[in-house]
């Protein structure tokens, strides 16, 4: 069985670990968001398709969600001492890769190629694919700050209030996003934030009508009101004025979805069928369990 992922966010990761250990080699195919991409220090930084890499590797820290594992930030602490911006970690291990990107970049590779070499490089054996090889900024209308670039709202801000979210420009999908999409048997959009990580995957050109015509799974982010992680249920009550819960994540994808898992004990009337399971994802073990709930709820709907 041929699945697409969706994928942005820890959450997004986790589920994806267990989509590929759950799956045939061949059969994964993750599109990951990169419109939270950004310069910083003069590399180039993808934080989603990074952390997509180190969870799929086996490398990432499981308890911070992000970065690498057993990691140490001396660099950090020179770039402070000489008065540079500090406001976003990068580790000192974690800079090897943006390094080995933004060489790649300069020297005329697209971010789909630098991707598939450096998942080659870390042993990853299921494709990993940029939404864009171009630039597409999430902007962040917010309500005391104005107009910010996604991570500077995100980190510096720490996702202040926010009013509005919208993409700077609209590329093309990567080489290989609607052929993948088109060959699934199904897609899965994992437990991300649909604003900021899901959303700029859909609505790049011919994407949201591709995925229409396949059967769709989305595992719910949200978990007795509240989001696994990030500030999604303060967004959808200040965006979507909805109750926070799983019928908000219905309606916002509708009428892409065929059914949505959501956390035992809050399965309600929905236009689409619902699936209870455990949706929290601590350990590699939860996400094994979880991919393996999601591709048997998929069987029953194909």
């Amino acid at each position: 069985m041929k699945i697409v992922a969706l994928s942005g966010g820890v959450g997004g990761a986790r589920l994806v670990h267990g989509l590929a250990r759950a799956l045939a080699p061949g059969e994964l195919t993750t599109i990951v968001n990169t419109g939270d991409d950004f310069e910083h220090w003069g590399l180039w930084i993808s934080p989603d398709l990074d952390t997509v890499m180190y969870t799929l590797a086996d490398l990432a820290d499981v308890g911070r969600g992000w970065g690498l594992a057993e990691e140490s930030f001396a660099a950090l602490g020179m770039m402070k001492r000489y008065g540079e911006d500090d406001w976003f970690a990068l580790g000192d291990r974690d800079l090897a890769t943006h390094l080995a990107r933004t060489r790649a970049l300069r020297a005329g590779e697209t971010l789909t190629e630098v991707t598939a070499r450096l998942c080659a490089a870390l042993g990853i054996t299921s494709r990993v694919l940029p939404m864009t090889d171009g630039p597409r900024p999430t902007l962040i209308d917010t309500v005391d700050h104005g107009t910010l670039p996604f991570q500077q709202w995100f980190v510096r801000h720490r996702a202040a209030p926010v009013r509005r979210v919208r993409f700077a420009t609209h590329p093309p999908p990567a080489p290989g996003v609607l052929d993948a999409i088109a060959n699934a048997d199904a897609i899965v959009i994992g437990p991300s934030n649909p604003y900021v990580s899901i959303d700029p995957i859909l609505t790049l050109p011919g994407v949201r009508d591709a995925v229409r015509k396949k059967r769709v799974v989305a595992v719910s982010p949200i978990v007795r009101g509240k989001a696994i992680k990030g500030p999604l249920a303060e967004m959808i009550r200040a965006i979507s004025a909805e109750e926070t819960g799983p019928l908000a994540i219905v309606r916002y994808y509708a009428p892409l979805l065929s059914g949505i898992v959501v956390e035992e004990g809050e399965q309600t009337a929905a236009s689409v069928r619902m699936k209870p399971a455990r949706t929290v994802m601590t350990t590699r073990e939860d996400s094994l369990t979880l991919a393996r709930d999601v591709l048997g709820f998929v069987r029953e709907l194909l």
